[in-house]
């Protein structure tokens, strides 16, 4: 028992945190970078995904995951099962029944939900509000990236599924891994007056970066040798990558000993089978290493001249997080997410930017090597970056576990009949 002027923080707090992962590595890495930070001394993470690469993570004490099955996002409206086949609606119905089971038996002190705010196919409205109806003293965080798409698309969404509705009634908060400075999404989205007290920004989450030592013996295994300029041209999930990269190697290619650099490519896994193969074929041939995935990306782009890449939140992050130069190749379909970070990051100085249809391969070089020769300009501007987002969710949770424990002191997480 507490002595009564202090707040008792004993009892085990349980965080449940979803990622719908219907497609890329975005979601379940963004989960995966804040479940690692928030781990604490009495603290538990469990995770809910659909990412078919989950297990590819290590997973430390205290964190674990449950996978339900994968789906693929065919069009706006229609996902099929990513492995097993089966009905897409039975699919569903077992992602759903597990979300809930999931729920129930873990009782979350902390329910997270990253990006989608009723789930895929509303799979987690009926999570939602059982926690609601069961659990009043859970609270509910809706997780937003900084940047969701263009303005008018979101509106028109949010209010054809009244997202809004869902935010007042649904959530206890919504944090905005951003910074409000650089992209708004009060103004831009429309948020009324009375759901704007529930949203935080966080601030950009930042990655675990690798000592020297890590750094020198990843570029060692690779062959790199201390005096080579080394660049990694990484495409996230690849799915939609492969323009990128066969643009990059097309520049290799024209005169592979006329460019003094070493390269590495990783393709991402779920560029198809057929794009991969040509990859690696051509990056043998002019003596570039290329992978599908790779497991210490952070140790890999940590010892890195330059980084080329698509401008996923993530990446970015991580990149911002490294200090390392970057290059961004933003895609523009189907949203317009990346091109409009990119475009806010270029504008501090922190990246240099290709847009999409000026993607050839002499455009790349010029902006690859203006990067290369000109690293301090964008050392400078990373460096002053915030990367906030850990220590104000961490903050948050400190005031929800002390509202916790001084309204039940004696730590027991009861059930609402």
């Amino acid at each position: 028992m507490c002595k009564k002027k202090e707040v008792c923080l004993n009892k085990t707090y349980n965080i449940l945190m979803y990622s719908h992962d219907t497609y890329g590595l975005g979601h379940i890495r963004r989960t995966m970078a804040i479940a690692s930070k928030l781990r604490d001394e009495g603290i538990n993470i469990l995770i809910l995904t659909g990412s078919p690469l989950a297990g590819r993570f290590d997973f430390p004490p205290q964190i674990d995951f449950i996978r339900v099955p994968g789906m693929i996002k065919k069009t706006n409206e229609e996902y099929l099962p990513h492995s097993i086949k089966i009905n897409p609606a039975h699919a569903m119905d077992i992602r759903q029944s597990i979300i809930a089971a999931t729920a129930k038996a873990f009782r979350p002190d902390l329910f997270i939900v990253d990006k989608e705010p009723l789930g895929l196919k509303k799979e987690i409205l009926p999570t939602l509000k059982w926690i609601r109806k069961h659990l009043p003293a859970t609270k509910t965080v809706m997780g937003l990236r900084d940047i969701m798409d263009d303005a008018e698309t979101i509106r028109e969404n949010w209010h054809r599924r009244d997202i809004y509705h869902v935010f007042d009634t649904l959530y206890s908060e919504i944090w905005v891994y951003g910074n409000q400075s650089i992209y708004d999404p009060i103004v831009e989205y429309g948020i009324p007056e009375k759901i704007r007290p529930k949203i935080h920004f966080t601030g950009y989450i930042p990655r675990r970066i690798p000592d020297k030592r890590e750094i020198a013996k990843e570029r060692r295994s690779n062959g790199i040798k201390k005096e080579d300029k080394l660049v990694i041209v990484t495409t996230g999930g690849g799915g939609d990558g492969y323009a990128v990269i066969d643009t990059y190697l097309k520049m290799i290619e024209a005169d592979p000993g006329r460019l003094s650099i070493r390269s590495i490519i990783i393709t991402g896994p779920f560029m198809s089978v057929k794009q991969r193969k040509e990859i690696f074929k051509r990056s043998k041939a002019v003596g570039i290493k290329a992978f599908p995935f790779y497991r210490q990306m952070e140790k890999l782009m940590a010892g890195a001249d330059a980084v080329i890449t698509m401008g996923g939140y993530n990446t970015l992050c991580e990149l911002m997080s490294l200090k390392v130069p970057t290059l961004v190749i933003p895609r523009e379909t189907p949203r317009l997410e990346q091109l409009i970070r990119a475009e806010r990051f270029h504008s501090r100085g922190l990246v240099d930017f290709i847009k999409w249809d000026l993607l050839t391969p002499d455009f790349l070089e010029d902006h690859l090597f203006s990067l290369l020769e000109m690293p301090d300009v964008r050392h400078e501007a990373m460096s002053a970056f915030p990367l906030t987002g850990i220590d104000v969710m961490k903050k948050r949770i400190g005031g929800f576990r002390a509202e916790m424990a001084a309204s039940n002191p004696n730590g027991s997480h009861r059930i609402r009949n």
